[in-house]
């Protein structure tokens, strides 16, 4: 075995239970439509928000992020490359923690005025938090039994290795 096909292995490979794929159907159907509605709903969700938010170059950064949930979301929900399809989504959970919802810890955030403290942090945060959790789980078991992951694997592994690229 290749190193290529050592590391699509691990990539794609998964021996979680068939159960997981109501965690990519949360996790991927939240992104999916977070991401839409930045482009449906720019002033209060895309464009806008960023900019409130104090984010630099807002329509740029909006677009980039819907981007990303639209597609790391369908990938998600399909169950491809589920694993590096979570990665940009962790990423986009904690810049949207640290940015959005952690200034209403001390009461200053920009989106949620005369919110602060520990009980409006966690109650604003709740969403991210969830999708952080599960998009961490993703990527630590991998897409599941029924996925596109899953199949792509077993496909894999019952082509012999002689009929499979040298390289």
């Amino acid at each position: 075995m290749t190193q290529l096909q050592q590391w699509q292995a691990r990539l794609m490979g998964t021996s979680a239970p068939g159960a997981v794929i109501l965690i990519r159907l949360y996790v991927g159907a939240v992104f999916l439509s977070e991401g839409v509605l930045k482009f449906l709903r720019p002033e209060q969700l895309g464009t806008g928000r960023f900019d409130k938010a104090g984010i630099p170059a807002p329509g740029f950064l909006a677009s980039l992020d819907g981007l990303f949930e639209i597609g790391c979301g369908l990938l998600v929900l399909a169950g491809l490359l589920t694993r590096l399809a979570v990665v940009p989504m962790i990423v986009n959970m904690i810049g949207a923690l640290a940015i959005t919802k952690l200034p209403i810890l001390w009461g200053d955030a920009a989106l949620f005025n005369g919110k602060s403290g520990w009980w409006d942090f966690s109650h604003e945060s709740r969403t991210d938090f969830a999708q952080l959790c599960g998009s961490l789980f993703l990527l630590f078991v991998g897409a599941g039994i029924y996925s596109l992951d899953a199949r792509l694997a077993r496909v894999r592994s019952a082509v012999p290795a002689e009929t499979l690229p040298q390289g």
